[in-house]
């Protein structure tokens, strides 16, 4: 059975994809002007994956949290964790209220066009670059910190 640190190592991929997923759909389909949001197939599929991203950040914090206690419970302790747990929790936060925007957008059938319609995959590229930030201090924390890793035996 999978250890509970190990948890949000596997989870943590899914807001990751589906929010670049998301940012790259609503960029291709504002290009060819198609509507990102209201009720048409592209405005479905891409709240579809706002919502997945936000589900799924939010379950990724949770056992990032859970891991960084073990870890610290364990005597480590380290100021790119911190980092990455505020940048995790802003990233969690804001993909929930992207994730709840577009709902609202969804429900209420709101086409956004013009500047506003252009401002939903620049919004997005934001919460791309954040959570590609919120990545890289993943990443040095198991690739430079070796936290929750297990070491080959040599």
């Amino acid at each position: 059975m999978i250890s509970l640190q190990h948890v949000h190592p596997v989870l943590v991929h899914f807001p990751i994809v589906f929010f670049l997923t998301l940012a790259a759909f609503d960029m291709v389909a504002a290009f060819r002007g198609k509507a990102v949001t209201g009720r048409s197939s592209a405005a479905n599929a891409s709240t579809g994956l706002a919502l997945l991203a936000g589900l799924s950040a939010i379950v990724a914090y949770f056992f990032g949290d859970l891991a960084l206690t073990i870890a610290e419970n364990g005597g480590f302790s380290s100021d790119i964790a911190e980092i990455h747990e505020s940048l995790g929790m802003a990233t969690a936060t804001a993909f929930v209220i992207w994730a709840a925007v577009r709902a609202f957008l969804w429900w209420r059938d709101i086409r956004l066009s013009g500047r506003l319609g252009a401002a939903v995959p620049a919004m997005e590229f934001l919460g791309a670059a954040l959570v590609m930030t919120t990545a890289y201090y993943g990443g040095q924390l198991v690739y430079e910190l070796g936290v929750n890793v297990a070491h080959a035996a040599g």
